[in-house]
């Protein structure tokens, strides 16, 4: 039994090794939080190590620590269970149709073009904007330190080149999170009367509309959009973390 604990460890070690290495090679050396899988590659060979050292030393501190490590893992995986089916949950919901609004969530720009992950959200908020068309889309999304124009500017003109008309879309252009998207959209509608749609990546649905809920959207509902596959573990594990976070700040209503 030794030593299948031992061989699990190893190979989730090395695992996790290679998806962090991939990921880098994918992405860039400034992949966000990309760090948690190097130190789970750290963890997991530590845990490794210290199976092998106590199978030759039965009363040491190490058999204490192994124990600790055990219940830390027991209670992780069902935290990932839990929490992580719930984001499973919200990646695969169907949106409702013929909403009042949909706030489309903004995300990064390279240069003045959207990224990978703004432009999937862009293509679905055309589909959908196509599918009912009586749905005014707010485009939500400020201008960070690294981006030549606001979210909202390039989310605007890329839809406008995709044939959407710009009077069904309305421009939100100051906010910097997910919260103040939410905040700062509030100027074009009723958030405890009319029916609102937040359009995001798939993975970040749930965690969506839990701060809609918490900053007291009434009637809200997701639409996700498509996300890299290669990448959805770390989206998952990402986001598994964010909700933790929220949760012990109290800044989310699931």
């Amino acid at each position: 039994m030794r030593n299948v604990l031992q061989t699990g460890c190893l190979v989730l070690g090395g695992l996790f090794l290679l998806y962090y290495i991939g990921m880098i090679l994918y992405v860039g050396i400034r992949a966000d939080f990309a760090w948690i899988w190097a130190l789970g590659s750290v963890f997991w060979f530590a845990l490794w190590q210290g199976l092998r050292y106590a199978a030759g030393h039965p009363d040491t501190w190490v058999h204490t620590a192994l124990r600790v490590a055990a219940g830390l893992i027991a209670v992780g995986l069902v935290v990932l269970a839990v929490v992580g089916g719930r984001i499973v949950g919200g990646m695969v919901a169907k949106p409702e149709r013929d909403l009042d609004y949909v706030i489309v969530l903004g995300a990064q720009v390279r240069g003045t073009k959207p990224s990978r992950a703004l432009r999937k959200r862009l293509d679905r908020a055309l589909a959908y904007a196509q599918e009912n068309p009586r749905t005014m889309l707010i485009l939500s999304g400020g201008q960070g330190p690294d981006e030549g124009i606001s979210e909202a500017e390039c989310m605007q003109e890329y839809l406008s080149e995709h044939g959407l008309a710009e009077d069904r879309m309305l421009l939100e252009d100051r906010s910097t999170s997910t919260r103040e998207n939410l905040r700062f959209s509030e100027q074009y509608l009723d958030k405890e009367k009319d029916r609102i749609g937040l359009l995001s990546n798939n993975f970040h649905i749930y965690r969506a509309l839990g701060l809609a809920r918490h900053e007291g959207y009434r009637h809200i509902s997701g639409i996700p959009a498509p996300s890299d596959l290669a990448l959805q573990p770390h989206y998952v594990l990402r986001e598994v973390c964010a909700v933790l976070a929220e949760l012990v700040c109290g800044g989310i209503v699931l």
